[in-house]
């Protein structure tokens, strides 16, 4: 992905900019080529303007875009701006991100360390009684409850113990490689999770458990894919990090 940078400078008459843009930004929106966007006005110089537009690629976007349907009626509406701009480019995103400490984590939200560890202590009592999912975990280590909770918080924004103590995912991807997981197992760990999370208190605002079960879907379909015979994942790579209604970046 690239990053288009358009800096504005509009001397007057800048409620019609924006309504330009308003318009423009409908046909942003049907755009293939178009992740997302975002027009911000200064706040100490309200005539300046940063028009923020993350493309697939240069090439869809100065090809695909500008070479397809939706581009002459964009261009239309942004035309009588065009002399405004001051600056026009694509930058490339660096490895240096990540989010302040305005908004809790996940792990910070769900109660920390304890709280994980109470989950899966009652997740894993209610699975070694369980006929469907029990089986998978008949020879479970003693510890395993504490690992598993370590590997959650640090999913959900925690201290990185499971990579530096336990391996990271490496060592997950380990254990479930040929257990050929089918799709009722799945859905029971899943079930059983949530059932767990309600038994440990663990926050019931919508956001929170939104995020909650998207992972858990995300990652346990993953795991039954990995565990599949003749299934050949990724054999290095991090922790997944989950954020509120955040998922791994997308790869079409």
């Amino acid at each position: 992905m690239t990053v288009e940078y358009i800096r504005y400078r509009i001397p007057d008459d800048t409620g019609a900019f924006e309504q330009a843009y308003t318009r423009a930004a409908e046909l942003l929106a049907r755009a293939p080529q178009c992740v997302d966007y975002e027009l911000s006005r200064c706040a100490d110089e309200p005539g300046a303007y940063i028009l923020r537009i993350t493309w697939t690629s240069p090439e869809d976007h100065l090809t695909g875009f500008r070479g397809g349907d939706l581009f002459p009626a964009f261009l239309a509406e942004i035309r009588p701006y065009i002399a405004a701009i001051e600056e026009m480019r694509h930058y490339e995103p660096t490895p240096v991100r990540g989010a302040g400490g305005a908004i809790p984590t996940l792990y910070e939200w769900a109660g920390g360390t304890a709280a994980f560890e109470q989950l899966t202590g009652l997740f894993y009592a209610k699975v070694a009684a369980d006929d469907v999912i029990g089986p998978l975990f008949a020879h479970m280590d003693q510890g395993h409850p504490r690992f598993v909770a370590m590997w959650l918080a640090e999913v959900f924004g925690g201290p990185a113990r499971y990579t530096g103590e336990r391996g990271g995912y490496p060592h997950m991807l380990g254990h479930h490689r040929g257990l050929a997981i089918t799709e009722p197992q799945r859905r029971r760990w899943v079930n059983l999770l949530l059932d767990a999370a309600d038994e440990a208190g663990l926050p019931d605002d919508p956001e929170f458990r939104a995020a909650f079960t998207g992972y858990l879907e995300w990652g346990t379909r993953l795991a039954l894919a990995n565990s599949q015979p003749g299934a050949t994942p990724p054999a290095d790579a991090p922790v997944p990090h989950w954020g509120w209604g955040v998922a791994p970046p997308y790869r079409g």
